[in-house]
């Protein structure tokens, strides 16, 4: 086997005697291995990022988005290696994990666009006597050393949303990667590196819990960026005192089929929606509403397609659903459809478990109570409800502790503007589903879903402060 991929501290690549294994999700077989950091190598990280602010706070925009640049070339070359990376650490399908490639390199070069239209406002004060004469000037600033913490459902992407932004905005940052996915991330490091950063300002810290809290609570770190699930999310808040924190928490995305919707197109788009990388994205399709005119017909059709649907090995070709990330996840999530089934609910399809290997499962007669309807299944899962008035349908739909994304199959106006203010969401998808995104535009949700947003230019701005100044010519 290999040597262990050693970590990167301050642009210094380490090793540790402390290993992890890094296992295929499908067989559990060993694809890699990973060296963890230490308490001294975080100490290290957190002080070079520190003095690495000193020098990326100063670098102007235009070298800024070139490093940029050269960082979304990287990726490009070093795309069929990522996207084996990635099938292998994280079990996806080979064409999602090229697709996550793609967008990776995308959403560094969006962040190379707005290193350089990070812009300010200027301000007359002349409102009254004792304002006269005088201007305001507001600029932003970067705001300090930025420690992003990342899940496995998007290793690569979803550090980038969190990197490159935070390199736009001049930061330094500390990226600390998921324990089942280190190995895209740790590429991504090498890359930017190359790419020209500071090396001080660039360190990737596998490492456990316990040290990326100690990271979380540091004074030196200005802004945590975190996408996780609600418990870890909420508590790293409760401990981060009175640094800026980002909380993307996940969801039980809803969609609303309306009768004048096109049925066969909605059915489509929620089989992809809700299956897709074995449902394990946060606006994963889970919660169905289907307008008891059409739900006949659409369910009928939404069996037939989730049946049609090939599960297995993510390495080959023809597979639709892939492994969930390891068997406790796939237990875990097993565990919620039995939950449902013993209080009355119905499986017209799937319901059953090999190992990490969940089948694709349509539930109906379930209750709103039912884990499969109150939390985030995270699972290859939808529940399938019928309504009569498109009031009762907003209600099922914000009958949640989450808010993330939700998705409407209607061309009636009035009802999108309906939904538009009263679905209690961060974003509102209108003939599509909840799981769609584009990766330059905001992206988070409310309540139990979290707070701020993604996108590049949207996390400039949660990365950044604002000050003024008062100029008397």
């Amino acid at each position: 086997m290999t040597s262990p991929h050693g970590f990167l501290i301050g642009g210094e690549w380490r090793t540790s005697d402390e290993i992890l294994d890094i296992r295929f999700p499908y067989t559990g077989e060993t694809v890699g291995r990973v060296c963890l950091a230490g308490s001294a190598d975080i100490e290290d990280a957190l002080r070079s990022a520190e003095d690495g602010f000193s020098l990326t706070r100063r670098l102007p925009a235009h070298r800024l988005s070139e490093i940029l640049y050269a960082l979304a070339g990287l990726i490009r070359e070093r795309s069929g290696e990522l996207a084996k990376t990635i099938v292998l650490e994280a079990g996806k399908t080979r064409a999602l994990a090229e697709n996550e490639v793609l967008r990776a390199g995308e959403t560094i070069e969006v962040s190379a666009e707005e290193a350089r239209r990070i812009d300010g406002t200027i301000l007359p004060l002349d409102w009254n006597k004792a304002g006269e004469g005088r201007v305001g000037c507001l600029r932003r600033f970067p705001l300090g050393p930025v420690l992003a913490i990342t899940p496995s459902n998007f290793p690569l992407n979803l550090a980038c949303h969190k990197l490159g932004p935070a390199i736009a905005a001049g930061n330094s940052i500390i990226l600390k990667p998921a324990s089942a996915t280190p190995i895209s991330a740790l590429m991504l490091g090498e890359m930017v590196l190359k790419a020209g950063f500071p090396p001080e300002a660039i360190s990737v810290v596998p490492c456990p819990p316990a040290l990326a809290e100690r990271m979380v609570r540091d004074d030196r770190v200005a802004y945590v960026s975190f996408t996780g699930s609600p418990a870890v999310g909420w508590h790293l808040r409760g401990i981060a005192g009175r640094k800026r924190v980002g909380l993307e928490l996940g969801g039980n995305a809803a969609v609303i089929v309306h009768e004048d919707a096109g049925v066969s197109f909605a059915v489509d788009r929620i089989v992809a929606g809700g299956f897709s990388n074995a449902g394990q994205t946060c606006i994963s399709v889970q919660r169905v509403y289907l307008h008891r005119p059409i739900f006949e017909e659409a369910l009928g059709l939404l069996v037939d397609r989730v049946r049609a649907l090939a599960v297995g090995d993510p390495r080959e070709p023809g597979t639709d659903v892939g492994p969930m990330i390891s068997d406790k996840a796939a237990g875990t999530a097993f565990a919620k459809v039995q939950d449902a089934v013993a209080g009355g609910a119905k499986v017209l399809t799937g319901g059953t478990r090999d190992g990490p290997l969940v089948m694709p499962t349509v539930l109906v007669d379930t209750t709103v109570e039912m884990q499969v309807n109150r939390t985030e299944v995270f699972a290859p899962v939808v529940t399938v409800t019928p309504y009569q008035t498109f009031e009762e349908a907003i209600a099922l739909a914000n009958d949640s502790d989450y808010g993330l994304q939700a998705g409407l199959f209607t061309h009636d106006a009035r009802r999108i503007a309906q939904a538009f203010a009263d679905l209690r969401v961060g974003g509102l998808v209108v003939n599509d589903v909840s799981t769609f995104r584009m990766d330059h535009a905001p992206y988070g949700g409310v309540r139990g879903s979290g707070i701020g947003r993604e996108g590049p230019k949207y996390a400039i701005e949660e990365m950044t402060e604002e000050r003024m100044m008062v100029f008397s010519p």
